[in-house]
């Protein structure tokens, strides 16, 4: 019956908002409340007749701007609000409204219809209800109206009195800071983050802490997930979020065992506490366990269409017989891989559900998204294991795998690496077949050369010394650095505090420019070696160092040693900046500052050199 009656008074009040849209006067609301009324509700006219005067009370009148003429409630011996002529008692009083009737609804439903500056107006109005906001903001962002969603959704956040967010804020909260994402609003997306984090409510500052990590580890600021986690602390001492994400912050940091000990911490010390409930207990125990496989599968819990699949995929990288051998030449003195006709008949069969083609401009694209798709390509792959013999296929899915996980430390293991060993068997049959170099342009060279980049990026965080080994046997192969790899392993090996290799690779990157005829060396390999320097303790060579660098880049000691810049644009991870932009000098700093700072000394020097 509750459900009836849920759709009877929705056809009822949409109706009713279209008859007082016609001149906001309550005899219109009336009369058709008499005569189409009945129609909406089983074709109970004293329903109908006492459902008017309930609704017209709590609709917005734009005439009044946006304030509802609420009706005086009769007294039973008082004449009926309806207008009938009889006594309240006689007429709608005696009516027993077969559900509740929420005191939002017709603001909800008028939010719905409204549009342009109406909308604009009755949103700075300020008197829409909050859960009408909430509500009307939910459906709009459903049926894909992104822009009255996030219009209305601003409306619900912009206030000064967090208690009146209604208790379901939280969805609606996500949903506005991944509108702001996806439409460009990125100053508006870090203000609400911030300002929830400063007043918001406690239910939500844990939502917000959650994707200001996610958003500084989305772009490799490491440093502003760290500043932001402690923030965080100060505001949220005993929140089981914490623990979620500084396993997700360490993980991204390279401190795995740091990450099993502070959720063996968080385990303990929200234990005692007694607040959490099953769920959450059972999480912190598996987090205290095995952080990585953890946050793995809580990703893949998470993911409704493709958890199943991709879980499949897990399992099947995890029992990947030995890859067998290509067709490798030495043509004129290089080495050339050529695709047999198996391995062309497998990726063609593996592209009937990919359908999306590697956009071969780029070191690491599609022309399309393949996930779109995966419902398709990953069960056929799962079913079909035997497609990953073939060099292209290898390459389609590391790229694909790379574009979606790439940046989670967590999915290193059981999806990269078993990709990498696969490939490395491939590369170490490349190096015994002689000592010609493995060129990106030469026959099939580029499926190979391809999927190695891939694979080192997607490992970069969660497995690095795999990442570097890998990357340090593409570039023996591929000493031109077609890839461009070695600014890659020469921070993997600061990371590391191997810095004497560290210098020796960036001194054969400056040897090996005007030999090759590469471009200039990017700005990382110039602070690398200045970085590399300073720690060896050879001073004087740093400042040399330093003056080459700011040469080639004038923005990026400063931006170093600034512990709040100003960012120069939106998704700069995501860009290949110009050289000597200050754009470039955020990436370097996004990328690599934690490591100038845990250098002690550093940054004083650099802000004295700067």
């Amino acid at each position: 019956m509750l459900a009836v009656w849920v759709d009877q008074l929705l056809g009822f009040a949409s109706g009713a908002l279209v008859a007082v849209r016609q001149d906001e006067r309550y005899p219109s609301l009336i009369r058709w409340a008499r005569e189409d009324g009945p129609g909406q509700v089983g074709g109970d006219m004293a329903l109908a007749q006492a459902l008017a005067p309930e609704l017209w009370s709590q609709t917005p009148l734009a005439r009044l701007d946006f304030e509802c003429e609420a009706l005086a409630r009769p007294g039973r011996n008082e004449p009926c609000w309806c207008d009938s002529g009889r006594k309240t008692k006689q007429c709608c009083g005696a009516v027993q409204m077969p559900g509740h009737i929420p005191p939002h609804l017709m603001w909800m439903l008028s939010l719905r219809e409204w549009k342009g500056d109406t909308l604009k107006a009755a949103l700075a109005s300020g008197r829409a209800p909050a859960q009408a906001l909430l509500e009307a903001g939910l459906i709009a962002a459903e049926s894909g109206q992104r822009g009255r969603a996030q219009q209305i959704l601003e409306s619900l956040f912009e206030t000064a009195d967090w208690s009146r967010l209604p208790e379901q804020a939280e969805p609606a909260f996500e949903i506005l800071v991944d509108l702001f994402q996806e439409r460009g609003f990125h100053r508006k997306r870090e203000a609400l983050l911030d300002e929830v984090l400063e007043r918001g409510p406690l239910f939500l500052r844990g939502v917000a802490l959650e994707r200001l990590c996610l958003m500084h580890l989305d772009n490799d600021d490491l440093d502003g997930a760290r500043d932001a986690f402690v923030r965080a602390q100060q505001a949220l001492p005993d929140s089981p979020t914490l623990a979620y994400i500084e396993a997700m912050l360490l993980l991204h940091e390279g401190h795995e065992e740091e990450a099993v000990e502070r959720s063996r911490f968080w385990l303990r010390r929200l234990t005692r506490q007694g607040d959490l409930d099953p769920d959450q207990l059972q999480f912190l125990a598996d987090l205290a366990d095995n952080p990585g496989a953890t946050l793995a599968d809580q990703l893949l819990s998470a993911e409704e269409d493709l958890g199943e699949p991709l879980v499949g995929l897990q399992m099947l990288l995890a029992e990947l017989p030995v890859a067998p051998k290509l067709k490798v030449v030495a043509e004129d003195g290089e080495l050339v891989y050529r695709s047999s006709a198996r391995e062309d008949t497998l990726y063609a069969a593996f592209q009937e559900g990919f359908q999306v083609d590697v956009d071969v401009d780029a070191p690491m694209g599609f022309q399309g998204d393949p996930w779109l798709n995966a419902g398709e390509w990953l069960p056929a792959l799962c079913a079909n294991p035997e497609q990953l013999d073939s060099p292209a296929v290898l390459q389609s899915v590391a790229l694909a795998l790379t574009s979606r996980f790439g940046s989670l430390p967590w999915m290193a293991p059981s999806l990269f690496e078993p990709l990498a060993e696969r490939l490395e068997r491939w590369l170490e049959q490349i190096r015994n077949a002689g000592d010609g170099p493995f060129q990106w342009e030469s026959g099939d060279n580029a499926q190979l050369l391809r999927a190695g980049l891939a694979l080192v990026v997607g490992m970069e965080r969660g497995s690095r010394q795999h990442s570097r080994e890998l990357a340090e046997v593409l570039l023996a192969l591929d000493e031109q650095d077609s890839l461009g790899l070695r600014e890659l392993v020469l921070d993997q090996l600061l990371r590391e505090g191997r810095d004497e290799e560290a210098l020796a690779i960036s001194r054969r990157a400056f040897e090996l420019g005007p030999e090759t005829g590469e471009d200039a060396p990017q700005l990382g390999m110039y602070m690398g070696q200045v970085l590399a320097l300073y720690r060896l303790g050879d001073v004087d060579e740093a400042e040399k160092a330093l003056t080459h660098a700011k040469h080639h880049n004038g923005h990026a000691a400063a931006l170093l040693c600034a512990d709040n810049p100003r960012q120069p644009g939106p998704n700069l991870s995501g860009t290949l900046a110009a050289p000597g932009s200050r754009a470039e000098a955020w990436q370097y700093r996004t990328l690599m500052r934690d490591q100038w700072r845990a250098t002690p000394g550093a940054l004083d020097w650099l802000r004295g050199g700067s």
